[in-house]
């Protein structure tokens, strides 16, 4: 007979209890991997700067990492979810250099049109509200 047990070893213990914990909680998206690229990278730059500037920019970082650490541990899901929703909208309209984005007065839905037509009616696919803007 071996003399090792059959059971789950250390490192499989650590997986299924760091799973156990993070149950429930949000994880990390796209907006908590810039925070962090944002914390490492201010981290990184204090390095280089003389003390006053160097102490402000690290703290910063740890800042910046906190708020990461923060949004990955919550249990408000929803709410993170959110957050990382506005930033992927703002992400692409601010990529995007072909459109202009309005928002319908009535209900508030984000109407794409093409850039450079001059004063056009605009018809809002959701509350069917036209409403006249430059585009």
């Amino acid at each position: 007979m071996s003399d090792r047990q059959s059971g789950p070893n250390f490192w499989q213990k650590l997986k299924i209890g760091l799973a156990r914990f993070m149950q429930g909680r949000y994880g990390t998206d796209q907006l908590n991997t810039l925070i962090l690229t944002v914390g490492v990278v201010l981290c990184l730059v204090s390095m280089l700067l003389p003390q006053p500037l160097s102490l402000v920019l690290t703290l910063l970082a740890y800042g910046c990492m906190g708020v990461a650490i923060f949004r990955m541990l919550s249990r408000n899901t929803y709410k993170r979810y959110l957050e990382n929703r506005k930033y992927l909208s703002l992400k692409t309209r601010l990529r995007d250099r072909d459109h202009r984005y309005f928002d319908c007065p009535k209900c508030r839905q984000s109407v794409r049109v093409p850039k450079g037509k001059g004063k056009i009616a605009i018809t809002c696919p959701k509350c069917k509200e036209k409403f006249v803007r430059k585009s």
